[in-house]
């Protein structure tokens, strides 16, 4: 019992510290939060820096510390497929639709959402734009919180022998606090924090790892004899599968708590060494998360010792580190767990707040109130999410990708084709996000053969030929429009 508790007291000391720094970020953007946009968007000064990591830590999520590693464990070397198509699309998106989106999203009446700039960019009288893609936020970030506080729940149960729905109210507490109080700004500087602290971790597990059992060429030869197939990169798969893990790149088109980073980047000129940081940091974490999920199979597999393939990550902080390091590199994991989590709930909110609220029942209310109304919307959100996560069996890379899936084909094409295209319409857009839905989840539910393709693929697909035929029912875009779609054209010269 007391080496036990020798254990877990610097743990926990190192995880106090932690989620007070969160707390006191929260409090410290307080102070800069006076407007509805400054809450939802940051008053669009966000820094290159704070951008890039901002963006890659609210992106990753618990699925790289947790999700990932677990599946390379599992499976071996066939998973870096996923990331492959990731970094892919990542590159894409930042490459080509970062600063158009920027620009345009500013130019369309200074849209602060998702959801209005879809109604602005498009001119819809109906509303029916942002209705529809507000609903989408709302059903598939449900998921995905969902999915980021069984993370936390696990990590505070696995860490401190801490009964999983107490670990779960503890962590999903610690979020809300800091995101109700300081908004965008707060969730934006704890997550480049947060990504600094992910990126230590995902650097420094596998190289004391792979040290600890010998060395590289030592680490793959007790791989290659414990599961010789872990090796290979093309081991039980088919160009099917392969085709169907890089498809996850294709959901960073769609995701909208990548795009608020892009929209609410200071000034265009500062994309490109955001696009350089952000890339940086992603590849280095990305295979940082594959090298720790391979060096685990050759540390736990010889001892069996290991149930649970999500948790190799932790299992190697707490079996190869210092109490007091690692608690610092433990609470990377919660790092990546609340990075997410904190903007999908300002996500939503901004979808309740700004995009209803505003929008149906008080269109003339003023800032002070509709700051108040997006804060109370993060903890209706939040405390729905955490009744959502109470099953604990729930695999986080299985509703993540589900929820990214759906944004993925939802929103990805009406992204891309709204800044490229001319000819875009309201009606095609609004085709291609409910085609794009509505795919993914039939998809999901329906097995077997073509049906067991990731669902973003054939959602993506799908959505942008809605988008393609619909926008050539009811006419050609406005003058106005297309004036617009020009002036921001230019812009990107």
């Amino acid at each position: 019992m007391n080496g036990e508790l020798d254990l877990n007291i610097p743990l926990l000391a190192t995880f106090v510290v932690y989620l007070i720094l969160m707390i006191l970020v929260g409090l410290f953007a307080y102070r800069f939060t006076k407007s509805l946009a400054d809450y939802i968007l940051g008053g669009r000064r966000l820094g290159s820096g704070t951008a890039a990591l901002s963006a890659g830590a609210s992106d990753m999520s618990g699925w790289l510390l947790l999700g990932l590693p677990g599946a390379v464990y599992a499976s071996g070397m066939n998973q870096i497929w996923i990331a492959v198509g990731l970094t892919i699309g990542a590159y894409l998106n930042w490459q080509f639709i970062a600063e158009r989106l920027r620009r345009y999203t500013e130019v369309a009446r200074d849209s602060i959402t998702i959801p209005a700039y879809f109604e602005n960019r498009f001119r819809d009288q109906t509303s029916a734009l942002r209705v529809v893609s507000a609903l989408v936020i709302l059903l598939f970030f449900t998921f995905y919180t969902s999915a980021g506080l069984v993370a936390a729940g696990t990590l505070f149960e696995d860490t401190f022998g801490v009964e999983y729905t107490l670990a779960l109210a503890i962590g999903a507490s610690v979020i809300l606090v800091y995101t109700l109080l300081g908004g965008f700004l707060a969730v934006s500087w704890t997550d480049f924090i947060q990504g600094i602290l992910m990126f230590v971790a995902l650097i420094l597990v596998p190289v004391i790892t792979v040290m600890n059992l010998g060395g590289w060429s030592e680490t793959a030869g007790a791989v290659g004899e414990l599961e010789p197939g872990a090796l290979d990169a093309f081991h039980d798969v088919t160009l099917f599968s392969i085709i169907s893990l890089m498809a996850w790149g294709l959901g960073y088109f769609g995701q909208p708590h990548v795009l608020t980073r892009f929209m609410a980047i200071r000034s265009p000129r500062d994309i490109p060494a955001a696009r350089f940081i952000g890339m940086s940091w992603m590849v280095f974490a990305l295979f940082g998360a594959i090298f720790t999920g391979f060096a685990g199979i050759a540390f736990f597999e010889g001892t069996g010792t290991l149930d649970n393939p999500e948790t190799v990550f932790m299992a190697l902080i707490q079996a190869l580190f210092n109490p007091w390091v690692a608690g610092c590199l433990l609470a990377a994991v919660l790092a990546a767990i609340m990075s997410t989590i904190d903007s999908q709930l300002l996500v939503s909110s901004s979808a309740l707040s700004e995009d209803f609220y505003k929008r149906f029942l008080r269109p003339r209310a003023g800032d002070r109130e509709l700051v108040w109304v997006g804060r109370g919307t993060v903890l209706g959100i939040g405390i729905f999410a955490t009744l959502l996560a109470l099953n604990p069996d729930a695999a986080v890379l299985d509703l993540v990708a589900y929820a990214w899936a759906g944004f993925g084909a939802a929103f990805g094409p009406v992204i891309i084709l709204s800044v490229f295209w001319r000819g875009a319409t309201r009606n095609g857009a609004l085709a291609g996000i409910i085609v794009g839905a509505v795919t993914v989840v039939v998809w999901d539910l329906l097995e077997g053969g073509l049906f067991d393709m990731y669902e973003i693929l054939p959602g993506f697909i799908l959505g942008t030929l809605a988008i393609l035929i619909f926008s050539r029912v009811g006419g050609r875009p406005s003058a106005e429009i297309e004036r617009e779609f020009d002036k921001v054209e230019q812009g990107t010269r």
